[in-house]
């Protein structure tokens, strides 16, 4: 026994062919349009969070200085997690500096383990004089900007697409819908004989 071969016939909606419907011609248009839109809408959406996203890190960085401060009191040793065995060489202590407005602050901070009380640490301030971590690096930033962006353009180019085959499922279903009301008018004449 010989298998049916089934041939693939590719772009078959924009060639001329009797078979073919005004729909076909439609969805091919759609597709095209969807496509062309995902690509660009992803790429546009994407160039403009990556370079938003650019802006807040550059300015968070540049807002971040590095101050002179002082141990309250001396940091504890070295941790080790008894559970997994991992030895934890930052510790959360007291320090105490003087902010650019002449206030003397005090907070709590990560410091080396088993720093001694009277000792000169850095701390990062923002620019209202808080404590806060230090800046992320030149490719962390650039890891978190290409990944906002990209995240940003994968995402609107998938909505753009899922839009896009709502449209298709549409113009289908009425599609199919006018096929059966003419299969309905016309299926009953292929019972009767001509001759």
């Amino acid at each position: 026994m010989r298998k049916a071969q089934r041939t693939k016939v590719r772009w078959w909606r924009w060639r001329r062919n009797p078979l073919r419907r005004h729909s076909d011609v439609v969805e091919a248009r759609i597709i095209l349009a969807t496509w062309a839109a995902a690509v660009v809408g992803g790429v546009a959406v994407g160039a403009v969070v990556a370079q938003a996203v650019d802006g807040a890190v550059q300015h968070d960085r540049a807002e971040r200085r590095p101050v002179a401060a002082v141990m309250v009191r001396g940091a504890p040793s070295a941790t080790q997690d008894v559970a997994t065995g991992v030895t934890y060489d930052h510790v959360t202590a007291e320090v105490r500096w003087t902010d650019t407005g002449g206030t003397v602050r005090t907070s709590e901070t990560s410091v080396n383990a088993g720093t001694a009380a009277g000792s000169a640490v850095t701390v990062w301030t923002d620019g209202r004089g808080h404590l806060v971590s230090g800046p992320i690096s030149s490719a962390e930033a650039a890891a978190r900007v290409g990944l906002a962006g990209a995240g940003a353009g994968l995402v609107d180019g998938l909505l753009i697409l899922a839009a896009g085959r709502m449209v298709r499922l549409r113009i289908e279903r009425q599609a199919t819908d006018q096929w059966a009301v003419e299969w309905d008018r016309m299926g009953p004449q292929w019972g009767r004989r001509t001759s």
